[in-house]
């Protein structure tokens, strides 16, 4: 597939960064939004802005759509995407949603003859501004192969992960072990404290152990400072973690995870950073 124009749904603290990327690399992209001006920054660095989806399918032969969950996917083809895409064409979706939304959505599209890959992305806004995400599809493989061009300016790597609603499980599976991660660092924060040991103290024996990784690192701060500016919301966390108890989780960790993080974000933690558990697993 000739990739000449890339339409881009969402234009959210992801969106943003990734739609300017592809810009950066030379692709002709244009954009659209419910709320015209989230458009303004992505019309600043080169982009055209589209009244409606009709439009963006005019210009664009891929479309990509990167939205916060089911509800909002679903309201993007509602509301025009599958009634304006002609056959030919092929939309990505780079959401993390169900596998199953995916499966119906991709569907539809195909009875009218247009292709679809679900193909989510693992990091948060950092990454996406970097360009280095990590990209999972799923779809046909041909399909995943000619939009490796898109993949290459949005990620550091990409995997094909197999049939359509593949990608979707392989995110919902990271983002299950994300939240081991960032659950362990805070209950063990909140061990240590209970004990009379600072959080910076406990911070800095773990990023010298063997458990020292990125995600230890980054999350220092907000957990020494017990600050949690979002980077990744905790209520797209508890989101995550329902989706994935949807698709048959069961394990009893993953259970336990589930429960924390969607009663942490039913008692106002929501809005904050998924570091915020910290809050949830000490509270008496």
């Amino acid at each position: 597939m000739s990739i000449k124009r890339i339409g881009w749904i969402g234009l959210g603290n992801m969106g943003v960064p990734m739609a300017k990327n592809l810009i950066k690399a030379g692709f002709a992209v244009t954009v659209y939004n419910r709320t015209a001006t989230k458009a303004a920054p992505l019309k600043e660095a080169g982009a055209e802005v589209a009244r409606n989806t009709a439009e963006l399918w005019e210009k664009a032969d891929i479309v990509i759509t990167m939205v916060s969950d089911d509800n909002a996917l679903r309201q993007v083809h509602i509301s025009g995407l599958e009634a304006t895409a002609p056959a030919g064409k092929l939309v990505i979706d780079m959401s993390t949603v169900s596998p199953a939304t995916t499966r119906e959505l991709a569907g539809r599209l195909a009875a009218k003859g247009v292709e679809y890959l679900d193909a989510p992305v693992s990091g948060s806004v950092k990454p996406a501004e970097l360009g280095q995400l990590v990209i999972m599809a799923g779809g046909k493989k041909s399909v995943y192969e000619s939009a490796l061009p898109i993949f290459e300016r949005l990620g550091k790597v990409s995997f094909y992960m197999g049939e359509q609603g593949a990608g979707n499980a392989a995110k919902l599976a990271i983002n299950l072990y994300l939240a081991f991660n960032m659950q362990g660092m805070a209950e063990s924060v909140n061990f240590a404290r209970d004990n009379g040991i600072q959080a910076s103290d406990m911070m800095a024996a773990i990023n010298e152990s063997a458990l020292s990784n990125a995600f230890t690192k980054l999350k220092t701060p907000n957990l020494v400072s017990d600050q949690h500016p979002a980077a990744f919301a905790l209520r797209l966390m508890a989101k995550d973690l329902r989706l994935a108890k949807e698709q048959g989780l069961h394990t009893p960790g993953g259970l336990a995870l589930e429960e924390s993080y969607r009663k942490a974000a039913a008692e106002g933690l929501g809005e904050e950073d998924l570091s915020a558990i910290l809050r949830y697993v000490g509270k008496k």
